[in-house]
Order: structure tokens, then sequence, then C-alpha cells
């Protein structure tokens, strides 16, 4: 691997477990004035170069990381739907 590609793949290990962190590191309210808030600080990092007039166009990183949650949601929905279907799928093979 050369060198560019070494840094590009840090930065993006770096990048993935700091997005992976926001949540919980957002989990913990405080209640002290001035404390920073990383979720609060990601929005205002991203929307910054936005134009303001299309800034109500785009989803916030902290809008987008609960949509994400959400997901985490689907299966236990999907679960009535799976177990009229388990005896359908033992005849249908793999």
């Amino acid at each position: 691997m050369i060198t560019a590609q070494r840094v590009l793949a840090a930065v993006a290990l770096a990048a993935g477990a700091t997005a992976l962190a926001a949540p919980a590191a957002s989990a913990a309210h405080s209640d002290v004035p001035g404390a920073l808030s990383l979720t609060h600080e990601l929005d205002s990092l991203a929307t910054g170069s936005v134009a303001p007039e299309h800034r109500d166009e785009l989803p916030t990183p902290s809008q987008q990381l609960n949509g994400l949650n959400r997901l985490a949601g689907v299966p236990h929905d999907l679960d009535p739907l799976t177990s009229q279907l388990a005896p359908v799928t033992g005849l249908l093979g793999s």
C-alpha cells in the first residue's frame, strides 16, 4: 500500500470511529453552561459552507444519525411478517 493510501485509510478509520461515537457522546446531556456538544458542533461545521437559502433543504448530520438510529428497530418491526413466512421459506430452499 502506498503512503497516500495509508493516510487515507487512517483518516477514514478515524472519521468512522468518530461518527460511531457521536451518538454516545451526545447522549450525556450536560447542565454546565458553555459545555461542548459534539453534534451541535458537527451540525454547525456541516451547514457553515451551505448557502443560507438552501440550509433548510439539507438534513443536518444529527438528523441523519437519528435516522440511522431508527433503522435499529426495523428487524423488530418485521418480526410478525417473518414469523408468518417461516414455514414457506423451508419449502423454497436456498
